[in-house]
């Protein structure tokens, strides 16, 4: 038997649609928890894509990808 997790801990793809309210209800939106968020979002993404032994061009390229995109959308206003 798998042991119970709390709500609080869960992550967002683990969380019913019935449990999505309170589980929003528990995450800390200071501008220190959003703050510390995109930092674990960030060593998550640097530790799988950057910091590899054996690594690509993968990671690197989704960031430019990424900022290819962004500034697209904002030099043409009609986007």
């Amino acid at each position: 038997l798998p042991a119970a997790v709390l709500l609080k801990d869960m992550k967002l793809m683990d969380v019913k649609l019935g449990q999505l309210g309170s589980w929003l209800a528990m995450r800390d939106f200071t501008p220190g928890g959003i703050l510390g968020a995109m930092r674990r979002g960030y060593e998550r993404y640097y530790n799988k894509y950057i910091n590899v032994r054996k690594g690509g061009l993968g990671g690197i390229s989704m960031v430019l990808a990424g900022y290819v995109v962004i500034s697209y959308m904002w030099s043409y206003s009609h986007v």
